[in-house]
């Protein structure tokens, strides 16, 4: 006769399943500790203290802790101030359209019309060597290109084509454009680039078997596809153009104003409760523009 044999079975200590659970649970939290305490202490904070600063009242001498809705009614209620904020919107927009349009094509091209991976990469850095000089530097040589006496006016005058220098071409808000998209463009070729990359080419080749033309193709397979690439580097633009203030102030010679430039003069006149609250309503706009992006435009694909 056989006799199974069983094993004793032995009851898990309820104290180790707890131990286990908690320990399981506290994980996430501890990996994600170091991100917060940067996050916290870099990105929070000083927002935190940007809003605080912006209800204190302030003199020519000094500021002092209080909580005033002065600097906010100032804000808000002065037609120069909204002037400011509109032209600020107005110059966001063009460069917007026209980094969009430029980086579109370039990110277009080096995907779709360049065959080798090694020549699309020989490609992209050539796009990106401009920026390993400072954009104060690429800001400032457009100066001698559209100054009075510069390129564009002497090659001109010297071939009759113009009786006298063009004065609109440098401080004007012609220039500041100019300037921002050559200063921006790349911030918008990038994520196209990688967004028109990830396309699966079988679906363009399915358009055309079907009898649709480059056109078509483009308009209803591609443009659709690269929509989380425009989002993003929309963000980019748009964020880096409203918080400019330096290629406004050179390239405009002082004849246009931004909100960033508004509020570099209020810091430079000690007005920083002023300046803070210029922050907190610029701050508060940019996020509302990236949220009606984000609402548009699902850009999880991309992250």
């Amino acid at each position: 006769m056989t006799v199974a044999l069983e094993r004793p079975t032995i009851a898990a200590s309820p104290t180790g399943r707890r131990r286990r659970f908690s320990l399981g649970a506290v994980t996430p939290y501890l990996q994600s500790a170091p991100l917060a305490l940067i996050l916290g202490a870099f990105l929070l904070l000083p927002i935190i203290m940007i809003v605080v600063v912006s209800f204190w009242d302030y003199d020519f001498a000094a500021m002092y802790p209080d909580f005033l809705t002065t600097n906010y009614s100032d804000v808000l209620g002065s037609w120069v101030t909204w002037k400011t904020y509109l032209n600020t919107i107005k110059f966001a927009a063009i460069v917007w359209a026209l980094t969009l349009f430029i980086g579109f094509w370039v990110a277009y091209f080096l995907a779709f019309h360049i065959r080798t991976t090694a020549m699309q990469m020989v490609l992209f850095l050539v796009c990106t060597v401009p920026f390993l000089t400072s954009n104060i530097i690429r800001m400032i040589s457009w100066i001698p290109v559209l100054g009075r006496n510069g390129l564009i006016n002497s090659t001109l005058v010297h071939m009759g084509l113009v009786p006298k220098p063009i004065e609109w071409l440098l401080y004007s808000e012609f220039a500041v454009v100019l300037a921002m998209v050559h200063l921006y463009t790349l911030f918008m070729v990038t994520p196209i680039f990688n967004t028109l990359m990830r396309i699966d080419r079988s679906l363009v080749e399915a358009a055309r078997d079907a009898g649709a033309s480059g056109w078509q193709v483009l308009w209803n397979v591609i443009i659709p596809l690269a929509k989380p690439g425009m989002a993003i580097g929309t963000i980019f633009v748009v964020t880096l153009v409203m918080a400019d203030f330096s290629t406004v102030q050179v390239m405009s010679g002082g004849q246009s104003a931004s909100v960033a430039l508004m509020m570099k003069n209020q810091m430079s006149l000690l007005q920083y409760p002023a300046a803070a609250a210029n922050a907190v309503v610029l701050l508060v706009l940019v996020l509302l523009m990236v949220a009606g992006i984000l609402r548009i435009v699902d850009i999880r694909r991309e992250l």
